[in-house]
């Protein structure tokens, strides 16, 4: 395990010998990390959360309240998990029939800067792009794509985002956000203009 000195966790947190977390990384109250999971830099868990065996996840992610990240689930660099978002990872649960193994557990991934908001629920087996802003209250059923604002019951999506997460107009060939970048849109995808050197997640 790492020296607990690199990282903060409070007094009431739960760090299971085996789990690796990265330094700068903050886990608050009545959080539980399992061993071999694998918790990036930088991170910020808050109260309450759970992070299963096997579980991976990258730098400079934040996880609200609430949020249990099962096995089968990867959460890539500067992914948001709202409060109290649902991850899934078994396609068809039965309680008379455990299928709680490695093997029976579906990968959901949560790809680089994608932000999931609080209450929505994410169905085992999906992939939720680059940059993705998962509405309040979605249940997400199928992959979204990179930039994608999705919504809904079951979600769907209703426009695109930028890399800030301000809403894009979407007839727009060439959409301008207000922080200045702009995005080539399409019916079926969305690519960034790269007009100046916009390195940082937080530039």
């Amino acid at each position: 395990m790492v020296p607990r000195m690199s990282y903060y966790a409070h007094e009431t947190a739960v760090i299971d010998d085996g789990a690796q977390i990265g330094s700068g990384t903050r886990i608050w109250h009545f959080s539980h990390v399992s061993p071999g999971s694998i918790i990036g830099e930088r991170c910020s868990l808050g109260q309450n959360v759970f992070v299963a065996t096997n579980v991976r996840i990258g730098n400079g992610v934040k996880i609200q309240n609430n949020v249990s990240v099962y096995e089968g689930v990867v959460l890539e660099d500067y992914v948001f998990c709202g409060p109290s978002m649902v991850f899934t990872n078994v396609r068809t649960p039965r309680s008379a029939f455990p299928r709680n193994t490695s093997a029976d557990y579906v990968t959901t991934r949560v790809k680089y800067g994608a932000s999931i908001g609080a209450n929505a629920t994410i169905v085992c087996g999906v992939t939720v792009g680059e940059w993705a802003m998962i509405a309040a209250g979605a249940v997400v059923t199928k992959d979204v794509p990179a930039y994608a604002l999705v919504a809904g019951v079951p979600a769907r999506r209703i426009g695109w985002v930028c890399k800030c997460g301000a809403t894009l107009d979407n007839e727009s060939v060439v959409a301008r956000c207000s922080c200045g970048r702009r995005y080539d849109v399409a019916k079926d995808g969305i690519q960034e203009l790269i007009v100046g050197g916009y390195g940082s997640p937080t530039q």
